[in-house]
């Protein structure tokens, strides 16, 4: 509270000290404060205070941003000085420096949505502006004139300025939730490029060793690492894949580390109960796979086993996976990995995907469902 205090006290200050100058501008007659209306005058005191404290907050900034500010001030008080020595009622000269002051002031404040909107604004104001000045001064004298202007909806002139800033929140809604947009994309990005690259390490030192072994098997294992890679860096950037094509990518991913495993592992994969053509987003499933042999697979020297069932129904697409491991020696931390998919779940699925972890003694299970209808 006190760093916000403080990076903002220009704006407190003005507010403050816009208390005093309006009653000296009451007492000189260049202003008419509303008597007994104390709440009003904070109100005028915070809007103005805010907007003197303008060229203050910038200074160190952006000078030349704080040069067009005074100016504007200068414009302002010029403008009342002109209409307390003419003294005319709905003075045009004053008319006219209060629009330049208005319209410069907001150019200021929002630049991007004055040249977004400016052809709009003119088709509202430029008539406005003609009209008035017509009424003011083309239709008889002063008397004449105040005739006239009881008999019109002088609020017509104020009607845009909601209009125009119901206009200008909507702008400043649709950057933000564009903003946030971006942010995600950025996010999706750099959590794929989180994908453990470990695998793909241990891989290589797999084939370099049957390569030195001048194993029949090395061409497989090339022509599979060479398919992952392919995938994870091209498929990997898509936002939906066909199931058939993740299916292949952990097939391969599968009969890599058979290669690796001197032990007997068993290792089921059932995606016959499934429409293959189903978009989904890719590489999610993978990080459950590397879950199940590092936290599983690894830890255990013998009768160590993998269950994979992939299947859908009319609205959802299951995806179960049950490993065992070995209690005393699993690292029972969740890891990066588990947290990259929840975070990954939530920005692409949001409501509409599921994901439960069932653990008992030595058996670790995993089911993820994703709505077809995301």
């Amino acid at each position: 509270m006190i760093k916000l205090l403080k990076k903002y006290k220009a704006f407190l200050i003005g507010s403050i000290i816009m208390i005093p100058i309006f009653y000296v501008l009451d007492y000189l007659g260049l202003i008419l404060l509303p008597k007994e209306r104390s709440l009003e005058i904070a109100f005028y005191a915070i809007f103005w205070g805010f907007i003197v404290a303008l060229p203050f907050y910038h200074f160190k900034k952006n000078r030349i941003t704080v040069i067009k500010i005074l100016t504007l001030f200068s414009l302002f008080f010029v403008t009342l000085l002109v209409d307390s020595y003419m003294d005319l009622p709905d003075n045009p000269i004053t008319f006219i420096l209060l629009m330049g002051f208005w319209f410069g002031l907001a150019y200021l404040l929002m630049s991007t949505f004055i040249i977004k909107y400016w052809k709009l604004i003119t088709f509202i104001y430029v008539p406005l502006i003609l009209y008035f000045l017509y009424l003011r001064l083309f239709t008889g004298d002063l008397e004449a004139y105040l005739k006239i202007k009881e008999d019109i909806p002088f609020y017509m002139f104020f009607l845009p300025i909601p209009i125009l800033f119901l206009i200008w929140v909507f702008e400043q809604w649709k950057w933000l939730q564009n903003l946030k947009a971006e942010k995600a994309k950025t996010e999706l990005s750099l959590l794929r490029s989180q994908i453990n690259p470990h695998f793909f390490f241990n891989t290589l030192n797999n084939l370099y060793a049957l390569t030195v072994k001048n194993s029949d098997r090395a061409p497989d294992v090339i022509l599979k690492l060479s398919d992952m890679m392919r995938y994870t860096i091209y498929e990997g950037e898509k936002e939906t894949v066909k199931l058939a094509d993740e299916i292949g990518y952990l097939n391969n991913y599968i009969e890599l580390h058979k290669i690796r495993y001197k032990k007997s592992v068993e290792i089921t994969f059932d995606y016959a109960s499934v429409n293959t053509h189903i978009a989904i987003a890719p590489l999610l499933y993978i990080i459950l796979l590397e879950n199940a042999f590092k936290h599983g697979v690894e830890t255990l020297s013998e009768n160590a086993f993998i269950h994979i069932n992939l299947y859908d129904d009319e609205d959802i697409i299951y995806f179960e996976i049950e490993n065992n491991f070995d209690d005393k020696e699993s690292d029972k931390t969740n890891g990066i990995g588990l947290k990259n998919l929840k975070r990954r779940l939530s920005l692409l699925y949001k409501e509409k995907h599921n994901l439960s972890i069932i653990t008992t003694t030595n058996l670790y299970k995993t089911i993820l469902k994703i709505s077809k209808h995301a």
